[in-house]
């Protein structure tokens, strides 16, 4: 593990990665949902973002589009990748240059939408989803896995058990992408004794998963 890991550090590279996950899974959802309004059904965009907690208007599929990406709500694009942006920032010495870049660059496409009035149409998701999809193959060119390159794992993990809950994924996805958050906790800190590490499946609410997976996260990342 590297050992001029400081807490800020950690912390932050664990919400880049739960940011990153948030960026990608939000803009397939949308342009999937997208094509939902245009051929089968209207209100697909109120119901997924119902998911989500936020409450989305929108006036047709563009609009859809432009609210999902811009709007005034928490789960917004823009929002999310400065997020992530600003994690990248206070993390810089742990992310290689391309990936940080592609970070930046990322935030910028959405900031400047947001700026200039940009049209968000399918070419420009299609955009985002490129340079994200960078970003995660930089991360996965690391061959050698430091304990950088596990928290941004374990963030993206855990926001992988968020968006599952949420759109009620298959149970047995589920249960696998928790169990792998699990194993990258125990590798993070070995030390811990096993039972803390396991994955109890006799819990089974969303809520007190998190709970779970919190308190093992507060025990590895400390001042």
């Amino acid at each position: 593990m590297d050992q001029l890991l400081t807490a800020n550090v950690a912390s932050n590279l664990y919400w880049l990665g739960r940011h990153l996950d948030r960026t990608e899974a939000t803009l397939y959802n949308v342009i999937k949902t997208y094509d939902i309004i245009i051929d089968v059904d209207k209100d697909a965009g109120v119901k997924l973002y119902k998911k989500f907690g936020i409450d989305l208007t929108y006036k047709n599929a563009m609009d859809f589009l432009h609210n999902a990406s811009l709007g005034n709500h928490d789960n917004n694009l823009r929002a999310i990748t400065a997020h992530a942006r600003e994690n990248a920032i206070i993390a810089r010495n742990y992310i290689n240059t391309e990936m940080f870049g592609e970070v930046i660059a990322l935030n910028a496409l959405f900031r400047d939408a947001a700026k200039n009035a940009i049209t968000i149409d399918y070419r420009f998701i299609d955009t985002a989803q490129s340079l994200i999809n960078e970003i995660l193959g930089e991360l996965s060119k690391r061959k050698a896995k430091q304990g950088s390159d596990f928290f941004i794992r374990l963030g993206k993990l855990v926001e992988e058990i968020d968006f599952c809950f949420r759109l009620d994924k298959d149970e047995t996805l589920t249960n696998n992408i928790i169990n792998e958050a699990y194993m990258v906790i125990h590798t993070l800190a070995p030390d811990l004794p096993q039972k803390m590490i396991q994955f109890q499946k006799k819990r089974n609410n969303h809520q007190e998963i998190f709970d779970d997976i919190d308190k093992k996260i507060a025990t590895i990342i400390v001042e």
